[in-house]
């Protein structure tokens, strides 16, 4: 695996812009160190990789996606999780404690949200006998970005949305204070709102607990 990580890495900072980096850097708050390479490029270089560098199990792929997250650039931490969104075939229930150990290490929104478009709606769709379960384990914890997982899982499923399941976890989160769960339940809303706007009005009118943000956000695109 050493190898390996030496490959990617060499091909990161090859392609990487230091300026780039700093701006990438600034813009998560100065969390994280970036080799500055352009997301289009990124991607090319890291489907190239996963290609040739095929994976045969679940417990070597949970290895290299931490040894990912151990690495200081971000970069790397979305190698990683694209890598496991990547080989969905090794997918299974062992898989729920990876993507939970990756929602709740080097955490941050870009991540989170990563992690949930390249793997978790994905995932959830393959094998849904796990919802209910999961979800409401996340949405009861304490950790915010797993609330916000639970909120936003449904995020791509348009009209097969289980609006139960939306209404409770906005519901049991209302009145959180923090800005990336308010956030969140604005964002849930205004994507079902691009297919049933109808629901989402109604939802919103009758949760006049909703904040702000999150009634912005639920009807931005109808007002």
């Amino acid at each position: 695996m050493e190898k390996w990580l030496a490959e990617i890495r060499k091909e990161f900072k090859k392609n990487g812009d230091p300026i780039k980096a700093q701006g990438a850097k600034a813009y998560l708050l100065n969390q994280f160190e970036f080799f500055g390479v352009m997301t289009p490029t990124r991607r090319k270089i890291s489907k190239a990789f996963y290609t040739s560098h095929p994976i045969q199990n679940h417990a070597a792929l949970s290895t290299i996606v931490k040894i990912c997250f151990k690495q200081p650039e971000r970069e790397m931490h979305y190698f990683g999780l694209e890598w496991l969104g990547f080989s969905r075939s090794l997918w299974c229930k062992q898989t729920l404690a990876l993507i939970e150990w990756i929602l709740t290490h080097e955490s941050w929104w870009d991540t989170v949200d990563s992690t949930n478009s390249h793997v978790i709606g994905l995932f959830f769709k393959k094998f849904p006998e796990y919802i209910p379960t999961y979800t409401e384990k996340w949405n009861q914890s304490n950790n915010i970005w797993l609330q916000r997982t639970s909120i936003l899982f449904q995020l791509s499923y348009k009209k097969e949305t289980n609006t139960e399941l939306l209404s409770k976890y906005i519901e049991q989160r209302i009145a959180h204070p923090n800005f990336f769960i308010r956030k969140a339940i604005g964002w849930a809303l205004r994507a079902y709102a691009h297919h049933n706007p109808k629901w989402v009005k109604t939802f919103v009118k009758s949760h006049p607990q909703l904040s702000p943000l999150s009634v912005r956000e639920a009807l931005k695109h109808q007002l």
